[in-house]
């Protein structure tokens, strides 16, 4: 069974995210199952590495905490956008990153970009900075401060 569905839990979203996507019908049940058994298929051929979760107990306290400022940057950015007014101005941040961990590394990213104002522009493997995009920059080092104490903290303790 592990050979014909390597990754059973990426079949098992596919399939019903196509279910849910274009209806509820035997036809597409089985266009869906064909999909997701050639995606977990090819994700053997990409190899990639198993994540390492240390600490589950940690990850609601993150999903909590990205919500949060997902929440509050919507607001914010909504206030800029139906007022004009800027606090800041558009900027670029370098952050240094102590995080290394791959899977750790892309779900920042996904943080980041989600959170509205916000996106994830380069990554320096070597050095480990990373730039950011920030639609309205007030305090840089608060800005930095933030995503190292607020993301970066507990994705090394669930990753690392």
């Amino acid at each position: 069974m592990r050979r014909l569905l390597p990754y059973p839990v990426l079949a098992a979203s596919l399939l019903i995210m196509w279910v849910l996507l274009n209806g509820l019908s035997v036809g597409h049940v089985v266009l869906g199952c064909i999909v997701a058994v050639g995606a977990s298929l090819a994700m053997v051929a990409l190899q990639p590495d198993k994540p390492m979760v240390r600490r589950w107990d940690m990850i609601p306290r993150l999903v909590t905490v990205v919500l949060i400022d997902i929440l509050r940057s919507n607001i914010e950015v909504a206030a800029i956008i139906l007022t004009g007014r800027r606090m800041g101005k558009p900027g670029f941040v370098m952050i240094p990153l102590e995080l290394r961990d791959p899977t750790g590394l892309a779900i920042l990213a996904c943080i980041i970009t989600s959170t509205p104002g916000t996106a994830w522009v380069e990554y320096h493997a070597g050095s480990g900075r990373l730039r950011i995009h920030v639609l309205d920059l007030i305090d840089e080092p608060a800005l930095v401060d933030q995503i190292k104490q607020r993301y970066e903290s507990l994705l090394m303790e669930i990753f690392e």
